[in-house]
């Protein structure tokens, strides 16, 4: 697909254009509001396709599970592999800007058969919720509260760190926003060994010498407008002698992890962050217990 389109979808995805505007600059590109019409499927997420490890995949125990933050609660989709007798290191998946969709509930899936307690927060639950339309979502997303929402995030590090399942290990994982969140709380929470943050905004460099979790930053090579801040960030970390890794995808574009969008997903950088990712998680929080198949 041609590059601009990705890039223009980028950002109406983020807020920086609305739709009215994204479709008129979309007919220019491809020739014809029919032309432009014609691409959304392509652009669009496709939820049927966020299947990797089915919901009732016999080997997992999925259930809800809520927390206290603030004066209210927060809810969650927690996963676990069906092994009783063992206690694993955990792992909270923040989303998207569209909130605990079906995608992000597939990769908390994903993790815990890696072995990992997953959580999967929906930090829009203390507002009604995830809801099924995606740009009301965004918009959701928008209107957080910065700080409130990553003293959510790391209300629920403390939760899954106290989880009697959990050996009080704890790690994140976000993708986009949710990466931009891992950022942020990783200068918050005290209680956080490892961050892993899929092309997020860098978070205020001010604050990275309160960082103590290991970092793991994925980066796609074709995200000019989050890319910018690598070599401060990268420059900011160094200098505070803070563990982390980062690694740049070239010819990936943002989300390339996302297998439910099929103009940007990119199979190989995907599976190869995804394997560096499970390393990083096993070396900074303790390896899993083996998964009873």
């Amino acid at each position: 697909m041609d590059q601009r389109i990705i890039d223009l979808y980028d950002r109406f995805t983020h807020g920086q254009i609305g739709r009215r505007d994204f479709m008129e600059k979309l007919a220019t590109i491809a020739g014809s509001a029919a032309a432009a019409s014609a691409l959304l499927p392509l652009l669009a997420n496709d939820y049927a396709r966020a299947a990797v490890v089915e919901e009732n995949d016999a080997r997992i125990d999925v259930s809800r599970a809520r927390y206290p933050s603030g004066a209210g609660e927060v809810d969650g989709y927690l996963v676990r592999a069906k092994r009783v007798d063992a206690k694993r290191p955990a792992v909270l998946v923040i989303h998207e800007n569209r909130g605990l969709n079906p995608h992000i509930k597939d990769v908390t899936r994903r993790l815990a058969l890696e072995g990992f307690l997953a959580y999967g927060v929906d930090l829009l639950s203390p507002d009604g919720g995830t809801p099924q339309d995606e740009d009301k979502a965004r918009d959701m997303i928008g209107a957080l509260d910065r700080q409130a929402t990553v003293a959510r995030a790391a209300d629920a590090v403390a939760f899954l760190a106290r989880h009697p399942l959990s050996t009080g290990s704890v790690g994140a994982v976000g993708f986009c926003w949710g990466g931009g969140m891992v950022n942020l709380l990783a200068e918050e929470s005290e209680q956080l060994k490892a961050g892993v943050a899929y092309y997020g905004m860098q978070p205020p460099l001010e604050k990275v010498d309160r960082i103590k979790a290991a970092l793991l930053l994925h980066y796609a090579g074709l995200d000019t407008r989050i890319n910018e801040g690598i070599a401060a960030y990268e420059a900011a970390l160094k200098q505070a002698g803070k563990t982390y890794q980062v690694y740049v995808y070239d010819g990936a574009n943002h989300a390339f992890n996302n297998d439910t969008s099929p103009s940007r997903y990119d199979p190989k950088a995907a599976e190869l962050a995804w394997s560096r990712t499970s390393a990083f998680l096993a070396e900074h929080l303790g390896a899993p217990p083996p998964v009873e198949t």
